[in-house]
């Protein structure tokens, strides 16, 4: 044998191309084989005539179809579908059938219905199963049954598979190449329900003519995301404020986040919002006045609204989750006493902070509506409690956000655009659990709960919410894979390694200032490759679930639509004397802020715990309620939905679709099923007419829609 050089190496190969290499499957053709996988994504294992299982009130109901593992999901493709158009549609991720390796919290493999495992790749299985549950992230079941002709070893191989693409996919090389690949997804299909992305100053001139917002304007500050990397490329500030002013007044706001216009209402108030002032700066008189102009806008009275009082925590939240979760999706490996099953859920506070949201909210809407003032939402760092207020309350005060299209517009402006983190609050690949707090989707929560109470006055349904509810767990869509606009234009959450940091101009990333030296910047922005949004809502539903999403009852009120939250804020019970002061909302009760710039956060400090409320103050305050309802007076277009007792209450359908004898629930009829019930029920009514038509005329007889008679007088 040659002896060996001293000067030689050895090279490492890529993780990321071994794992594409050693497939399971490699002579399975996935153009055949009913699914159709991205960039990058490789069918492991298959298996044939999978029963999947849905679960009703008085039974069940299997499908029959194709399950697959991949390197990224577990999907499920029926042989049949309810409607042609169903099956001529093609989608890349079922919502319905697929879910996300990283967003399948565990396995249990079931036999002979004595045998539970939960899998695991360290664990191996000393049984064939017969049944998978594979309970998501979020709140969803797919119960899969193997068939019993002789495919069980299939059921085997592909539980073994599950685990071990789940444990491949938590590295975090795998979890970039994931990211990569669905950031190189392209697909070009219409969008059902128009919707304003925010991501160019075009649809923020829109909303501001929509609004009839004449003395705000865009502001290209942030273009190229280096004044701040957490805010949208455009925001809106006061027309008498000059750029070569505003940027000395975001070194004196946390994270840079100054105060920026939200919404404008037709009373002539406007909603801002903010995070908290820097403790550590001292701005001079110039600087102050520029901040001075932030927060009025062009009025002379601002209130400054600290969304962290009398609200939960993001800690809070994530706390409250958790309990919900658990005792909704409790298992046989953790059971939950149905005796104690209320009291748990009332311990968990989570009904405690959707009643506390829509209160702040229901009070803020009232505050804004009355006066000719600008509010001033401010948060520390302006990314969670504020995006779920900014929203909410622009909810309750504009009819526009409760359609289809202006809800979406919605959730890009407040959320999307704002730079919420959702890839730290989700959490999908579970990377930091302290980050984690599901605070938009107590947000969705929160509009379920205004649902119910005023029907008619949304466009979308339940439905449409349940869907947008599951798709935050969608990782191939790119809606929810990033913490903010900045981590958007680079296709991923990591820095580049072009990237330096400097305390002056903060990040910098080389490729991308020669890209604009060059004056190219547009068109790289084209070339770049867009993948999908969320709200190409046809890419992962299929039409008859679409189908589900507008609200057949909706109509637009002229008139005011108040449910009596008995917040009687005026101008006369404000007792403001001065106009031209900054005051600071706290306890209902507005107190000068003076001076309006602080030395130190105006940040009220949270405690620890939060305790519900009693019976009798609750009772109260329902009374009080109702005692006030006949002295409100028309505000418009606003919802004011109560807050008290039982009017807050579980989203069943959503939270509880891990519990089998509740499944049903969630299917509805076919539209053929539905189609011929409208039918019976028009020629019901045409019997009707003709029978009143011949009782007016001759007779004493009544025949009534259900073809029992009776004797009537004339």
């Amino acid at each position: 044998m040659l002896p060996r050089p001293k000067n030689t190496f050895t090279l490492k190969q890529d993780p990321r191309e071994t794992v594409v290499r050693n497939t399971k499957s490699p002579k399975i053709n996935h153009r055949s084989s009913g699914l159709r996988c991205l960039p990058g994504e490789h069918v492991h294992e298959e298996s044939l005539r999978v029963r999947k299982r849905l679960h009703f009130k008085d039974g069940y109901h299997d499908v029959f179809g194709t399950l697959y593992c991949t390197s990224y999901r577990i999907a499920f493709r029926p042989d049949c579908f309810s409607s042609a158009q169903d099956s001529s549609e093609e989608v890349i991720f079922d919502s319905d059938n697929d879910i996300a390796l990283p967003c399948a919290d565990r396995i249990l493999a079931v036999a002979n219905q004595s045998k539970i495992k939960i899998v695991t790749p360290s664990l191996s299985l000393k049984f064939v199963p017969e049944e998978l549950l594979i309970y998501c992230r979020g709140f969803r079941l797919m119960h899969f049954h193997f068939s019993d002709n002789g495919l069980k070893t299939e059921a085997f191989s592909m539980t073994n598979t599950m685990a071990k693409n789940q444990q491949l996919i938590s590295s975090v090389v795998q979890q970039e190449a994931m990211l990569r690949s669905l950031d190189k997804t392209e697909i070009a299909t219409p969008m059902d329900y128009p919707t304003h992305m925010f991501e160019s100053a075009m649809d923020w001139e829109n909303e501001i003519e929509r609004l009839g917002a004449t003395s705000w304007r865009v502001t290209p500050l942030n273009e190229r995301c280096d004044t701040c990397t957490s805010l949208s490329k455009y925001f809106v500030v006061p027309c008498k404020l000059l750029d070569n002013d505003l940027k000395n007044t975001f070194a004196h706001f946390q994270q840079r986040r100054i105060p920026r216009w939200s919404w404008h209402h037709p009373g002539g108030g406007d909603l801002l919002r903010s995070a908290g002032f820097q403790t550590n700066t001292d701005p001079d008189k110039e600087d102050l006045r520029s901040i001075r102009s932030l927060l009025f806008g062009n009025h002379s009275q601002s209130v400054i609204i600290d969304t962290t009082e009398d609200l939960p925590s993001v800690a809070d939240i994530q706390a409250s989750f958790l309990k919900l979760r658990a005792l909704c999706c409790s298992d046989t490996s953790t059971p939950v006493s149905n005796e104690k099953w209320l009291s748990n859920l009332e311990g968990s506070h989570w009904l405690d902070h959707v009643r506390s949201c829509l209160k702040k909210a229901s009070e803020v809407s009232m505050l804004l509506s009355e006066g000719n003032r600008s509010i001033v939402l401010q948060e520390p760092e302006d990314r969670d409690i504020n995006c779920l207020m900014t929203s909410l309350v622009q909810v309750l005060s504009d009819p526009h956000s409760r359609t289809l299209s202006g809800f979406q517009s919605l959730v890009q402006k407040e959320w999307v655009s704002a730079g919420h983190p959702f890839m730290q609050r989700i959490n999908h690949f579970k990377q930091s659990d302290k980050e984690e707090s599901p605070v938009f989707l107590l947000f969705l929560d929160c509009v379920w709960q205004c649902l119910q109470q005023f029907p008619t006055a949304f466009e979308f349904t339940e439905s449409y919410l349940l869907a947008l509810h599951d798709s935050t767990y969608n990782l191939f869509c790119s809606t929810f894979t990033h913490n903010c606009p900045w981590d958007r234009i680079r296709g991923s959450q990591r820095h580049s390694s072009s990237q330096t940091y400097t305390p002056v101009n903060g990040w910098r990333d080389i490729v991308r200032e020669k890209i604009f030296l060059n004056g190219d910047y547009k068109s790289v922005e084209e070339v770049k490759s867009a993948p999908p949004t969320v709200w190409e809502w046809s890419l992962f539903y299929r039409h008859s679930r679409r189908q589900q999403f507008r609200n057949p009852m909706y109509h637009i009120r002229k008139q005011a639509v108040l449910n009596g939250n008995g917040l009687m804020h005026n101008t006369d019970m404000l007792g403001v004397t001065d106009p031209s002061n900054v005051y600071l909302l706290s306890k209902g009760v507005l107190v000068l802020q003076s001076p309006f710039f602080p030395r130190k956060s105006v940040t009220v400090s949270k405690r620890g715990g939060r305790r519900s409320q009693s019976i009798e103050s609750l009772l109260d305050e329902e009374k009080q309620l109702r005692s006030n309802i006949s002295s409100q007076s028309s505000m418009g277009d606003l919802l004011l939905p109560l807050c008290v007792g039982p009017w807050v209450r579980l989203w069943k359908r959503c939270y509880l679709q891990c519990a089998t004898e509740v499944q049903g629930v969630n299917q509805h009829p076919s539209v053929a099923s539905l189609a011929e019930e409208l039918k019976i029920l028009e020629e019901r009514l045409k019997n009707l007419h003709v029978n009143i038509q011949d009782e007016r005329q001759n007779g004493s007889v009544l025949t009534d829609v259900n073809g029992v008679t009776s004797s009537s007088y004339r």
